[in-house]
């Protein structure tokens, strides 16, 4: 099998994470992705540390695979060179702030009708409508305004943002989504679509305990460090050298646990249900960590694991990546070179779909502009 999305080009306007992070994914499956940059300076994260020979290794982790070219959308002889890509494309996506593209020329309306199946994907800090569309924002700005960083940390904690850049990312993964919608529908309807995706509405989307807690109680939830809000016990515990995870997330998976710890707590009334163990979480987790203290992590992770309970190490990210079911899964590849030698480490492919080739490398990212001369030729086989 081919990778799914092979034969099709995106435009790619995007900077930065969130609009290149779909690009990514949409590169991973198979797309030709065009990069489109700024002369002279191009994609922001080009300027992003760490470095390697001069290279930034977040650049290449986001952007590998891609082609490069430099067009400034205010000149007439670069215009037509985009306007010449236009033609050819499938998907084009943008994350300027909402009435750039109408400035410019290329709003959805205009390109609606002069490329009535292109697919365009925009995604924005607030989206293209309601009374912020035109602010500007980033991650932590909509990890602060959505939500999330109001429930992320420890209790009587100030707020912090989750380290993984959640807002860009899971705006990203949504942008992605609804590409992949319109071209189910552009199969059908022989019709393009305007995707609006909102960094804000991405972050309200992933706050499903918290809505529920918050419209069903009428109390918005807190912090809660590493616990669950709605399942008990699901969070960090003491061994005798650190700390370790149990997601214990059903009844079932409790009497497992108690067996395995050897506590008689199953059929005790303040623990017998998910809501009793939640009312009595802290004393809980003290009858717990009394056990778990008396021996390592790695004890009693091999003895959960075998009794069949949910339970891991708490890992950092040099760790992870030597994790023998990461390397299993092809999820750490090699981003080679012009050379063809390795270059950097970036993450690997998550959607693992039959018979899809799943490659240990990737194709370098791309130097600012360096791909001009394939794409001017690709466009002259028209």
């Amino acid at each position: 099998m081919s990778q799914p999305l092979a034969g099709l080009t995106v435009l790619d306007l995007t900077h930065v994470l969130a609009g290149p992070f779909c690009s990514m994914t949409l590169s991973d499956l198979g797309a030709r992705v065009i990069k489109v940059e700024r002369p002279g300076s191009g994609d922001d994260t080009r300027a992003f540390p760490p470095f390697k020979d001069g290279r930034s290794a977040y650049f290449a982790a986001i952007n590998h695979g891609k082609k490069s070219i430099a067009l400034d959308l205010k000149k007439d002889e670069d215009r037509a060179i985009f306007d010449r890509l236009l033609t050819r494309a499938d998907i084009l996506l943008e994350n300027y702030r909402p009435g750039v593209m109408e400035k410019l020329g290329y709003g959805w309306d205009v390109l609606h009708k002069r490329h009535p199946r292109l697919i365009y994907g925009a995604v924005s800090g607030f989206g293209h409508t309601g009374p912020d569309a035109k602010r500007p924002a980033y991650d932590m700005v909509v990890q602060a305004r959505g939500g999330v960083m109001s429930i992320t940390g420890e209790k009587d904690r100030d707020p912090v943002r989750v380290g993984a850049s959640i807002g860009d990312i899971v705006a990203g993964m949504f942008l992605t989504q609804g590409v992949l919608a319109a071209l189910y529908d552009l199969v059908r309807t022989g019709i393009g679509r305007k995707i609006d995706v909102a960094m804000l509405d991405s972050q309200l989307a992933i706050l499903e305990h918290a809505i529920a807690l918050t419209t069903t109680t009428g109390t918005p939830p807190g912090p809660s460090g590493a616990r669950h809000p709605s399942i008990t016990p699901f969070e960090t515990f003491h061994a005798s050298d650190g700390l370790f995870v149990i997601a214990a997330g059903n009844d079932t998976l409790f009497e497992k646990l108690c067996l395995a710890l050897e506590l008689p707590l199953a059929d005790d009334p303040r623990f017998r249900t998910n809501p009793k163990r939640c009312e009595n979480a802290r004393l809980l987790k003290r009858l717990i960590e009394a056990v778990t203290l008396g021996n390592t992590r790695t004890f009693w992770i091999e003895k959960l694991k075998a009794a069949g309970i949910p339970t891991g190490p708490i890992q950092n990210v040099a760790q992870v990546l030597k994790d023998p079911q990461i390397v299993a899964r092809n999820m750490v590849v090699d981003v080679l070179d012009k050379s063809g030698r390795q270059a950097f480490k970036a993450a690997g492919n998550p959607i693992k779909i039959t018979d899809m080739t799943d490659p240990t490398t990737r194709a370098p990212a791309p130097d600012l502009d360096g791909d001009r001369g394939e794409i001017l030729r690709w466009l002259a086989q028209e």
